[in-house]
């Protein structure tokens, strides 16, 4: 069985500033999606599930099913602020949605086989997505999942603070820590975190997560009794989000699972700012003129 591509895509973009899961980069008009499909489809993936808001309907099927019919199944699901499918009864005021690993559960009830999910609006190489199917068709179980590691110099934004989840590997190669920093950024050559107020030094080659991680379906029921706990606690905080990085994190201090941590050597590039776009159209550019893609991806 293939696995699926289960692609984050309800985002508010709050700070790009409009809708950059489908805004163009490509020579003719090409998403980063395209790009990451693309990548996924020739590494063997068998469904791409898009997860997004109900109104963004529309807009992602006139974009995608056209191209994509024939190639690779495709199914949309909608991220919701709606509690009482989790049991919870209790209204939550929120500004803003509930994070990555809540995002990740509106696809349980189409995600049957081993799945991979990644960011919408971030470029990861063809090297990842191959990576990831190898595991996922030959070492994935419901206790042993995996994260792609890029190496944090390689995934910085020259225009502002970025989030990275930051990875401590031990010496099988497995995740022993993960801690999402909130304002990573590069200065004087080198690269720091900000926490309270003071500033710490990271390695280029700390391996950081890009939210590239293999699972199987088993890590839903996880999730959804976590979420449920990460609601409780938090409904007097408005803006805490329950990121991913938080399942790696509690399953391996709980023993519960190993996180394979998967090097690249992929320079990754999204669109963090606004002013992040010529940089990316520039890098979609060289790599069409390099011969890695198609200048005209879908014909």
């Amino acid at each position: 069985m293939k696995p699926t591509l289960l692609i984050l895509a309800a985002g508010m973009a709050s700070r790009y500033g409009s809708m950059k899961q489908i805004d163009g980069f490509g020579p003719n008009g090409e998403t980063i999606i395209d790009y990451s499909i693309y990548d996924a489809i020739n590494a063997g993936f068998g469904k791409i599930v898009f997860i997004i808001k109900e109104e963004f309907l529309d807009n992602f099927k006139a974009i995608f099913d056209p191209k994509l019919a024939g190639r690779i199944e495709v199914d949309y699901v909608f991220q919701n602020f709606d509690l009482k499918q989790f049991g919870i009864e209790e209204e939550i005021y929120r500004e803003k949605p509930w994070g990555t690993a809540h995002a990740i559960l509106s696809g349980r009830k189409v995600v049957k086989e081993p799945f991979c999910v990644i960011n919408a609006d971030d470029y990861y190489g063809f090297d990842a997505f191959k990576k990831m199917v190898d595991f996922l068709t030959t070492e994935v179980t419901d206790s042993n999942y995996s994260i792609i590691g890029y190496q944090i110099g390689k995934t910085l934004s020259e225009f502002g603070a970025v989030s990275r989840g930051v990875c401590k590997v031990d010496g099988a190669g497995n995740l022993e820590e993960i801690v999402e920093r909130t304002k990573v950024y590069p200065k004087d050559g080198k690269i720091f975190y900000e926490e309270n107020g003071e500033e710490f030094p990271l390695a280029y080659e700390t391996p950081v997560s890009m939210n590239f991680w293999g699972f199987t379906p088993a890590v839903f029921k996880i999730t959804e009794e976590m979420f449920k706990e990460f609601a409780e606690a938090n409904k007097d905080k408005p803006k805490a989000e329950f990121f991913i990085p938080l399942i790696g994190e509690t399953l391996v201090k709980n023993n519960t699972a190993t996180f394979k941590v998967i090097p690249t050597s992929n320079k990754w590039f999204g669109v963090t700012y606004k002013e992040d776009k010529p940089y990316v159209q520039d890098s979609i550019n060289q790599l069409v003129n390099n011969g890695t893609y198609p200048e005209k991806l879908w014909d």
